[in-house]
């Protein structure tokens, strides 16, 4: 083949080789991130499996150095999922206990267990929908609930998050300082407090009363009332509370069942 001709060739095959090295540079930076996501989830599963697990083992398990196991356990303590303790061994941080239920409190139940039997009683007393939550950042996220049988029902499925100023469960973490107000608060309906001051006041209230109310504030229709869960030391580690339609739950029951939840939370500990 003459120079010249060489030279066209490549010269029309120059755009094809750029555009397929760069999709096989793509491709191949996916699959490294598919690759060190999956590690990531590994290590989840190691957290959860075990009660504490050392650079090591995860370098073994996940068959990387202990370099990169070093880092990759940095990464999920930084982010709430894992916590460093003495040796330079990890556990299950408060993200990851949350969402799986492990036990947070002193004798090794874990606080779905441990409430389980108070949800249960408060759907037995009001036939309505009752909820366990714990803060998830700036969230509240559901971890188990008893459903009503009735035909109206509020139905917030477990593992699902919600905002904290405008669910009563969510304004227990906020009332009595486990999170801190958001800067922005985003409306549902009308009746959303989107006031900073007017929600302050309204926290105060509910530190006066032992229960928070949400009417119609997150959705229109549904009323929900809730109390704070706290462990032998007085610290508020979830929420219970009890929520329905508002064709069920006048303006005057929401009373009745916040002093009922109040009550029945106080149990917990």
């Amino acid at each position: 083949m003459s120079t010249i001709m060489t030279e066209q060739v490549t010269s029309t095959l120059e755009p094809q080789l750029a555009t397929h090295s760069a999709t096989v540079a793509a491709e191949a930076g996916a699959f490294g991130r598919i690759k060190s996501l999956a590690k990531g989830l590994r290590a989840l599963d190691l957290l959860l499996q075990r009660p504490d697990i050392g650079t090591v083992e995860v370098a073994t398990v996940l068959g990387v150095d202990k370099g990169a196991a070093s880092r990759l356990m940095h990464t999920l303590v930084e982010a709430g999922y894992a916590v460093q303790g003495a040796g330079r061994r990890y556990q299950a941080g408060p993200k990851l206990r949350a969402r799986s239920g492990q036990p947070v409190l002193p004798g090794g139940a874990s606080i779905r267990e441990r409430a389980r039997p108070l949800l249960q009683y408060l759907h037995d007393a009001t036939l309505e929908t009752s909820t366990l939550a714990v803060r998830a950042d700036d969230q509240v996220l559901y971890l188990d609930k008893v459903a009503t049988d009735l035909p109206l029902r509020v139905d917030r499925p477990v593992g699902t998050l919600s905002p904290l100023h405008c669910t009563a469960l969510g304004k227990i973490f906020l009332a009595y300082g486990e999170a801190p107000l958001p800067r922005s608060l985003t409306s549902y309906t009308s009746r959303t407090p989107v006031d900073p001051e007017a929600l302050r006041v309204s926290l105060a209230q509910i530190v006066q009363r032992g229960y928070a109310v949400d009417d119609e504030e997150f959705a229109l229709g549904i009323r929900c009332v809730a109390a704070p869960l706290r462990d032998r030391l007085g610290q508020v580690v979830g929420a219970i509370g009890i929520s329905g339609p508002t064709a069920r739950i006048s303006s005057a029951q929401v009373n009745d069942y916040g002093r009922l939840t109040k009550e029945v939370a106080a149990e917990f500990a």
